[in-house]
C-alpha cells in the first residue's frame, strides 16, 4: 500500500479482508494456535515460514497493528511492545550489550533518561546525554569505539524542542551505528524521521497513537535500510545460538533488526503487546490524522494566547514564529507541530500549584497526547527521579508546565487557563 498518503494508511494498511471476511479487525483474544501437523510447527520454530507459535511472540491482530505502523513509517517491519519504554529498552538492547555505550539526547522524557542513565548502567551501559542545539563537531566528541547508538525524540518530552534529525543522523553514519528516533509526539502523520536519514523509530502508542488514554503499548519500526554488516554488529550478521544459528542478515536481508528483536528479545523477555491492546490502538491510528491537525491547531492558538498573558512568565512551542527552533519546525514538521508544549508560569512552584488547582476543564494527569486537555508538571511528576543538576540539564525549570492541547473547542480551554491563571 506505498502508493497510498498517510490518511488512507492509516484507515486501510494492515489489515486487508478477504470475501466474507470482518470489514474491521477482529480482535484475536487467544494465546493459542492449532496447526495440522508437526513438521509445520517445527518449521515456524525454525523461521524457515510465516506463522503464529504463541501470542508470546506474535498475534494476528497485533500484527495487523505492526503492519499498519510500519506502513505509516514507511519502514520494512516493526515489533509491537507491552509499552513505549519497552520499545525504547529493545531498540537499544538489541543492537548493544554491557560495555557499549550510547549517544543520547539531554532533553527527552524523563522516563526514559532514568532507564539510560540509572537501569542500563545496571546493565553494563554507559550513556553521554548531548545537547541538541550544540553544533556537529562537538558532538563528534561523544563517539567512542564502543558507541553503538544515537538516540533522540522528534520532539522532546517535554519541551517540545524540534529534532534536527539530518545532523544527529549525519552524527550517527559517519560513525558506522544507527540513529534511533522516538517520534511520540510528532507522530508519523507530522513527520517520518526515516526520511530524513533516521534508521530505527520508536513509539509509545499509549500517546497520539491511541489517543483516547485507553491502552498501554510501544512499538519499534526497522527502516530496513541501515547497514549492518559494517563490523560493528556481530550478533546480526553471525549465527546466534540461541536460536538454530540463524544469521539473521542472511536469511531476512532489510528486515533483519525487526526479526532478531522479536524471535530473541521479545521470546525472552516476553513484553509483546496485548491483543486488546492492540485493537484499541488501531482504532484509534483510524483517525491519527484528523485528530493530530485539531491538536496541532488548537496547540498553536493556545500558545499565541499564552504569550501575551500577565500570569506567563515564558512560552516554548515549535509553532510559533519567535520560536528558536521555527524554522526547524518549517522544515521537519510542516503540517502542524502536535499539541504538547510548555509554559512558564510566574511564581515558580507555588504559583504552578495555584494554576493547575484551578483548573476546572483541563486535567491534572501524568499523561499526554490525549484528546482531553491535560497539564503537568514535570520537575514534581515525570522528572521527579533526577536530580537539580539532571532536572536542569534536561531543560526542567520550577515554574514549567507541560500542556497537552485536547479536542475540545479552543474558545473552552482558552477561557479555562485565564480563570486559571487568576489565581497565580
Amino acid at each position: 500500500m506505498e502508493k497510498y498518503q498517510t490518511e488512507t494508511l492509516a484507515i486501510h494498511a494492515g489489515y486487508n479482508p478477504k470475501n466474507g471476511d470482518p470489514l474491521v479487525l477482529p480482535l484475536n483474544q487467544s494465546t493459542t494456535y492449532k496447526y495440522d501437523n508437526a513438521r509445520q510447527v517445527a518449521d515456524w520454530f525454525d523461521l524457515k515460514a510465516g506463522g503464529h507459535i504463541y501470542s508470546r511472540l506474535s498475534n494476528p491482530t497485533v500484527c495487523a497493528l505492526e503492519d499498519k505502523l510500519a506502513a505509516l513509517e514507511g519502514g520494512v517491519a516493526a515489533v509491537c511492545t507491552s509499552s513505549g519504554q519497552s520499545a525504547s529498552m529493545l531498540a537499544v538492547l538489541n543492537i548493544a550489550s554491557a560495555g557499549d555505550h550510547i549517544i543520547c539526547a539531554a532533553t527527552i522524557y524523563g522516563g526514559t533518561y532514568n532507564l539510560f542513565y540509572y537501569t542500563m548502567k545496571k546493565m553494563g551501559f554507559s550513556v553521554t546525554f548531548v545537547d541538541l542545539n550544540a553544533p556537529i563537531e562537538e558532538l563528534r566528541k561523544a563517539v567512542r569505539k564502543e558507541t553503538k547508538c544515537v538516540f533522540a525524540e522528534t520532539l522532546s518530552n517535554p519541551q517540545a524542542i524540534v529534532l534536527d534529525i539530518e545532523k544527529f543522523a549525519r552524527l550517527a553514519h559517519e560513525a558506522g551505528i544507527p540513529l534511533i528516533v522516538d517520534n511520540t509526539f510528532a507522530t508519523p502523520y507530522l513527520c517520518r524521521p526515516l526520511e530524513w536519514g533516521a534508521d530505527i523509530v520508536t513509539h509509545s502508542c499509549t500517546k497520539y497513537l491511541d489517543g483516547h488514554a485507553t491502552s498501554l503499548g510501544g512499538v519499534v519500526v526497522d527502516g530496513g535500510k541501515f547497514n549492518w554488516k559494517n563490523g560493528k554488529f556481530p550478533e546480526l550478521c553471525e549465527p546466534d545460538p540461541s536460536y538454530h544459528g540463524t544469521v539473521y542478515t542472511e536469511w531476512f536481508g532489510a528486515a533483519a533488526y525487526a526479526v532478531k528483536l522479536r524471535a530473541q528479545l521479545i521470546r525472552d523477555i516476553g513484553n509483546y503487546l496485548a491483543p486488546m491492546n492492540a485493537f484499541l490502538i488501531n482504532l484509534g491510528t483510524e483517525t491519527l490524522h484528523l485528530r493530530m491537525q485539531r491538536h496541532s491547531e488548537n496547540a498553536l492558538k493556545l500558545a499565541q494566547w499564552l504569550s501575551g498573558q500577565e500570569g506567563t512568565a515564558w512560552v516554548r512551542y515549535p509553532g510559533l514564529e519567535d520560536a528558536e527552533d521555527h524554522e526547524l519546525a518549517k522544515k521537519y514538521l510542516p503540517k502542524g507541530c502536535s499539541g504538547v508544549f510548555t509554559a512558564g508560569i510566574k511564581g515558580g512552584r507555588d504559583g504552578v500549584e495555584r494554576f493547575m488547582n484551578a483548573l476546572k476543564l483541563a486535567s491534572i494527569a501524568v499523561h499526554v497526547a490525549d484528546l482531553r486537555t491535560m497539564v503537568l508538571h514535570p520537575a514534581s511528576m515525570t522528572h521527579r527521579q533526577l536530580t537539580d543538576e539532571q532536572q536542569k540539564e534536561a531543560g526542567i525549570t520550577p515554574d514549567l508546565i507541560r500542556i497537552s492541547v485536547g479536542l475540545e473547542n479552543i474558545d473552552d480551554i482558552i477561557a479555562d487557563f485565564e480563570q486559571a491563571l487568576k489565581a497565580v
